[in-house]
């Protein structure tokens, strides 16, 4: 029996009552942009299944249980208990709000000196602002009755994240009359398109004086363009800051560091030479590009993360 008979029979089932309640066990492919799933289930690829609030932290990979029927819906993660990586990653970003926040448990005064121990007389004081805009304080004493607490370890600035301020898709040496959703490959036979993200200056200027750690870029795949299956995107960089009315240029690549189904999003991580070419400025954007119709996609996002060094 096929696997689509398959599900069939288990939705004839569903139908009459007998199997109600019944889940079956599927792998998640993608995650989408609306939330839902792209699921195998038994080598049939189900796009856009969505899912139940107990299935949280999706990700591609997930071995799950799905309820099959006219609608399937997917009911819960299969595995491990989550829980130590949810304490895990709930505590770095308590950590990072917790660094990010100047905090003072209490300013108070009066005409007479303070009540309690281990308060210390000022010769003189002394602040300053760091290059994250906060406020750091230094007392000069004379003689102190307590040692000092060690200042805090530097800290890395907040993430920046870089939205492109325009986006298209060119054929024929000039702007696509037809797609304006960045498109790779051929899918009429009327020759290969390539597309791009463009952020003006917006990269430079985040990375400004700044120790570049890392970059990500988000994207997510359109639905109705090509096969449903995964598909890689083939990436470029390229050095313009601005929409060309001519031939888009292509530089450095490809890499193909991400492969979507219909419908689906994820995260990449650029090349280090990558990451330095756009903080530098020697390359301005991404760009995709493919010949034929094998890897026919087209794809919208293009959201840049730059984390920072302290």
């Amino acid at each position: 029996m096929g696997v689509r008979e398959q599900l069939g029979e288990d939705i004839a089932r569903l139908g009459n009552g007998a199997a109600a309640g019944k889940t079956v066990t599927v792998q998640v492919v993608d995650v989408t942009d609306s939330g839902a799933v792209n699921v195998d289930y038994g080598g049939a690829l189900l796009l856009d299944v969505p899912c139940t609030d107990a299935y949280r932290n999706r990700a591609a990979g997930d071995w799950v249980a799905m309820r099959p029927g006219t609608q399937p819906v997917v009911m819960w993660r299969l595995g491990d208990d989550p829980k130590d990586a949810d304490e895990s990653r709930i505590g770095e970003i308590a950590d990072g709000i917790a660094h990010n926040v100047q905090v003072v448990r209490a300013a108070t005064w009066g005409t007479d000196g303070p009540r309690g121990s281990g308060w210390q007389t000022v010769n003189g004081l002394f602040m300053r602002k760091t290059s994250q805009g906060k406020v750091e304080l230094y007392a000069q004493v004379d003689n102190p009755t307590d040692t000092s607490p060690d200042a805090p370890a530097g800290r890395p600035p907040p993430a920046a994240k870089v939205v492109p301020t325009s986006s298209g898709s060119w054929r024929g040496g000039r702007p696509d009359d037809y797609a304006t959703t960045p498109t790779q490959g051929d899918g009429t036979g009327a020759g290969n398109r390539r597309g791009a993200w463009f952020y003006g200056t917006q990269i430079t200027d985040a990375c400004a004086g700044q120790a570049v750690a890392k970059m990500t870029v988000a994207f997510a795949r359109k639905r109705n363009t090509g096969v449903t299956s995964k598909r890689p995107m083939h990436l470029y960089l390229h050095d313009h800051a601005s929409p060309p009315g001519r031939q888009l240029n292509l530089g450095a690549g490809p890499q193909e560091l991400l492969s979507l189904s219909a419908g689906a999003k994820g995260t990449a991580t650029l090349p280090v030479s990558w990451r330095d070419a756009l903080a530098s400025g020697a390359a301005r954007g991404l760009a995709i590009y493919a010949s034929g119709r094998t890897d026919y996609a087209a794809f919208t996002g293009g959201t840049i993360t730059i984390s920072f060094s302290a």
